[in-house]
């Protein structure tokens, strides 16, 4: 599996062509070109990646590694009460299998 760093990664080399290797935790939403705009389209598309929603109000982000920090924090607290599919459908697991 991979990590949330990863794959907000591979979104800024794909939509926004950002060299990877210029992809790091310090570097800046700013120097890696990333204005406000661009932002705000990052967020949506991280929304759809992490199955996450950023709430309405801004947040301070300077850094790929707010951002991911950020994520991770949104992941856990809007993913706390999910339980799996088989469960909320009723299905009880089946002890004979592994």
């Amino acid at each position: 599996m991979s990590t949330t760093f990863e794959r907000l990664s591979a979104i800024l080399v794909k939509d926004y062509k950002i060299a990877p290797q210029a992809l790091v935790p310090q570097a800046t939403l700013e120097s890696l070109g990333i204005d406000s705009l661009a932002a705000a389209e990052l967020f949506f598309s991280a929304e759809d990646v992490f199955h996450i929603a950023f709430p309405p109000e801004p947040v301070p982000l300077p850094t790929l590694g707010d951002v991911v920090a950020y994520i991770d924090g949104l992941i856990a607290a809007q993913h706390a009460g999910e339980v799996p599919m088989a469960a909320a459908a009723g299905i009880a697991p089946d002890p004979a299998r592994p």
